[in-house]
């Protein structure tokens, strides 16, 4: 994986070198260009789908709702066996 600076320098780098053409590209020519050396930065970079990220984000609050409620448990358990001094 590349450092984001020396992965942003090789993007503009080949946008410009794209752009600054001799001869004049079409706009869909272009465009394609440019959309696959997007998608071969992102392809260099540890990404995640949406899907997977939301997917990932409802297990983790699940998970902290089930660690609060075994929390609240283990503190009135704790609570029984060591009542306070009066």
């Amino acid at each position: 994986m590349l450092p984001p600076k020396a992965l942003l320098d090789s993007l503009a780098g080949h946008a410009s070198r794209l752009f600054n053409g001799e001869t004049p590209l079409p706009h869909a020519e272009i465009e394609a260009q440019l959309k696959a050396l997007l998608q071969s930065a992102f392809s260099k970079l540890d990404l995640v789908s949406r899907d997977e990220f939301d997917s990932q984000m409802i297990v983790l609050a699940r998970t902290r709702s089930r660690l609060e409620s075994l929390e609240a448990k283990v503190a009135e358990l704790e609570a029984r066996l060591n009542p306070p001094a009066s």
